[in-house]
This record gives C-alpha cells, structure tokens and sequence, in this order.
C-alpha cells in the first residue's frame, strides 16, 4: 500500500471534494482495494457515497469492490488543464498503462451521449450473451425516428449475437442495439436495467440509461469519466476489442423468408479510416461516434504509442463533425508532446 495512503472501512464517510487529490483505499472485509492514478498527499478523494451511493443503503460490499480497482485514472484539479485547448462542452485524455489522467475539461459534467451509449451495449451483451446465439430479429428493432442510423435488419432476420455487434458498433445500427436488448434481457427496458446496474458496478454514478442506442432523452445521460470507465473495462474483452477495431464487416445471414442476405457495414471512425490524419507515433485501434442534436458530436476511442502503452480519450458535445476530430486531434497529440 502506497505511502501517504489512508485507510478506512466502507461504512465510515470519506468527506471532501469529490476531485481532491489522494489514493483511496478502502479496507473491507479484509480485502484491501485501491483507486490510484494520482499523486498522493490530500487528505481526502472522492466522496464514496457519490461515487458508489448504494453503500449507504446497505449493498453487498462486494460488489463495488472492482469499481475501486488499483488500475484506473482518477481526475483531480481540473483547472491545471487548459480549458480552452478543447472547444467542446467536455473532453478527456487517460494514460491505461500508467494510470494518469493527461488532460481533463468537464470530466463529470452530466451529457446526452448519443451513439457513444453502444459502449455499454457491446459490453453487457459480451458479458452476458453467447457471441454464437441466433438471434431472431422482433419488431422492436424497427425504428422510425428521423436521422436514426440503421444496420438494415429487419423483423424475421436471423443472425449471430456477433454479427449483430458489427451491426451495431460499425454503422451504429440502433436497430441491432434494439434487437440485442431484446435478445439479451427480453425487453428495452430489461436490458436498459442491466446497463445501469452494469455502470454502477464500475462506480460510474454520473450515468443513467434508458435504451441501447442513444436515441435522446432527457434521462439518458452520462459524463467523459463515466464513459472512460465503461469503455476501460470494455478493452478487457478480446472480442470488444476485436468488433470496435474493425472498419468493415461483411454478414451473412437468413431474412423471415428463409433467403439469404449479405449485408456490409463500415465503421465511421476518420481517424481508422483515414479520413483523417492520426498524430505520428499513435494508432487508434478503436473507438464509438455518436451524433444527435442535442448530444452534438461525440468520440471515444483507444490508441497506442509506438512503446504500445494504452490511452482512451473522449470528446463530448463539439458543435461539428471536423471540430470534433479537430479536438480529439489536438488532445491525442499530448500523448507524443
């Protein structure tokens, strides 16, 4: 345990600004679990209750444990980053390798998402669902609202989990987040639950969902640092990593009729599609767009350096679609500054 770290039990109060600067350690049930990422030295760190509020209510310790892992990034005084060095409402850059938060504006600001809400979705159907499982495609994957993004599915079809995942991860089909819902829990809403449960189990308390896709409303919201700890722990999943690495993907599978169909969707990432230039010495290996009015456009997305150490940035609310690589531009260029 580091120097300078102190201890407590879950059930006393750890007060303080929730970006105080410290290692948090929490001791229960004689399993020591830690928060780093930062320099040690303040005497408090996150508010617990925010960050995890269902210990106040008595919840099984053990399941928050893992949201207080030792290997995640924890954001500190944001007013040492240059708030203007990003023109969008939040953006964020974290070091996954050595834990450090690299640039950070807004990081715990509640947004709209967008399609950037597929991140969950993927993991949770990892998580729970058999990547080999038909699916058969119901009418709830039929979506009508103007300026929906679609994979093209259509009630009757019959496709793998996976594919489905290239469906939604690609074209960020919201039909596919719809069908996979389904598939998974039975209903929107069931699975719109699991979401939930699933980002509080990684401590995301800024994060409320409530469907697979994104589609607006008013009580479907997350925050940059939220969305850092789900797509953090999307990148342990070799098949995660696999689908949101992919530019295109061809599916083959059966409509209602029994009839073939071959359908190819790419993904909409410039930086891996070279639609835009990556900063020399990084690669994006992965990432989710989401666009909505008034989510305004959305990024996050995985590179490594040339010594192949990690980095998730996020870019939240930029008023264009060039100003939005425009930052993630001049914030992935801090990784080689």
């Amino acid at each position: 345990m580091a120097g300078g770290c102190q201890v407590m039990t879950v059930w006393g109060r750890l007060k303080g600004r929730r970006r105080a600067s410290a290692l948090l350690c929490t001791l229960f049930l004689g399993v020591s679990v830690c928060v780093s990422g930062c320099s040690a030295g303040y005497e408090d760190a996150y508010v617990l209750e925010e960050r995890i509020p269902a210990l106040d209510e008595g919840a099984a310790p053990a399941r928050f444990a893992d949201a207080f892992a030792s290997d995640l990034c924890v954001v500190t005084d944001e007013s040492g980053f240059d708030a203007d060095f990003a023109t969008s409402e939040a953006a964020a850059l974290f070091d996954i390798s050595d834990r450090e938060v690299l640039y950070s504006k807004e990081a715990f600001e509640k947004l709209y998402p967008a399609s950037v809400t597929k991140v969950m979705t993927a993991l949770v159907a990892i998580k729970e669902g058999d990547l080999n499982s038909r699916v058969h495609v119901t009418e709830d994957a039929v979506i009508t609202e103007s300026g929906a993004t679609l994979c093209g599915i259509e009630p009757g079809d019959t496709l793998t989990l996976e594919q489905l995942l290239y469906g939604l991860m690609l074209p960020s089909g919201n039909d596919a987040g719809a069908a996979i819902a389904v598939h998974i829990a039975g209903s929107i809403d069931a699975f719109a639950d699991m979401m939930n449960e699933e980002a509080l189990r990684l401590g995301a308390t800024g994060t409320h969902f409530v469907n697979p896709h994104g589609l607006n409303d008013p009580d479907h919201y997350t925050t940059a640092y939220d969305l850092y700890l789900i797509f953090n722990e999307a990148l342990k999943y070799p098949a995660f990593r696999q689908i949101v690495g992919t530019t295109a993907y061809t599916a083959n599978y059966h409509n209602k009729n029994s009839e073939p169909v071959t359908k190819t969707w790419k993904g909409g990432n410039w930086f891996m599609t070279g639609e835009r230039e990556t900063p020399d010495g990084l690669k994006v290996f992965g990432g989710k767009t989401g666009t909505t009015k008034a989510a305004g456009y959305c990024l996050i997305m995985a590179s490594r350096d040339d010594s192949d150490k990690e980095y998730i940035s996020v870019v939240l609310k930029a008023d264009s679609r060039p100003h939005l690589y425009d930052n993630m531009a001049n914030i992935i260029s801090k990784i080689v500054k």
